[in-house]
């Protein structure tokens, strides 16, 4: 590792790694519909008592529903987790603002505009992640992706589109299709007026 991999190159780096989140657990129940981070929306299938290397403690099973996924959380360290309840209808239209909004500074090197993306995703935070799908959906039409960020790009937009398909009441197909003509409209915007990415 070289000095530069370990210095934020700009100020807004800094003030992200200043970035402390809020930590809230919430008595989740079987049926609700929550947003694990890295994997989407899901919906709470179990709640039980496991006793793991002779610990007693509660456990949450969560169907991640766009991929069949089954992950197991301990309630206890569920807020630490960045377990919480899928957006109202109030934040999804300030998500659609977020998607609409002109680029945001990202560093210019390719290997830290990815870590920074990806600790914007790690954080849970719906607006984190819809700037970086935002960001790279531009970045897409104007000069193209290298393949860890299309592939951070495609799985960032299918988490994204896995909870606006429960926000909206939509089926994933149509959350999906919802969210590439939104980013498509943006991009084609922002071409419009001259936008360009360095």
């Amino acid at each position: 590792m070289t000095k530069e991999d370990t210095i934020p190159e700009t100020a807004l780096e800094i003030e992200d790694l200043e970035i402390e989140r809020e930590i809230v657990n919430i008595d989740f129940e079987i049926g609700d519909n929550v947003v694990y981070p890295h994997h989407g929306a899901g919906q709470v299938v179990k709640k039980e008592e496991k006793n793991i290397l002779g610990e007693v403690r509660e456990y949450l099973t969560i169907k991640i529903l766009h991929n069949d996924m089954t992950v197991m959380v301990p309630c206890q360290n569920a807020g630490k987790a960045g377990l919480r309840r899928v957006i109202d209808e109030d934040t999804v239209k300030k998500v659609l603002a977020v998607l609409a909004d002109d680029v945001s500074e990202m560093p210019k090197n390719w290997n830290r505009r990815f870590k920074h993306n990806r600790d914007k995703i790690k954080t849970g935070d719906i607006y984190e992640l819809a700037e970086v799908v935002r960001n790279l959906a531009v970045r897409e039409q104007d000069k193209g992706l290298s393949t860890g960020e299309k592939q951070m790009y495609t799985r960032a937009k299918k988490i994204l589109a896995s909870e606006m398909m429960y926000a909206l009441e939509k089926s994933e197909e149509e959350a999906e299709a919802y969210l590439d003509e939104i980013l498509l409209r943006t991009a084609e915007q922002l071409a419009a007026a001259g936008t360009t990415l360095d």
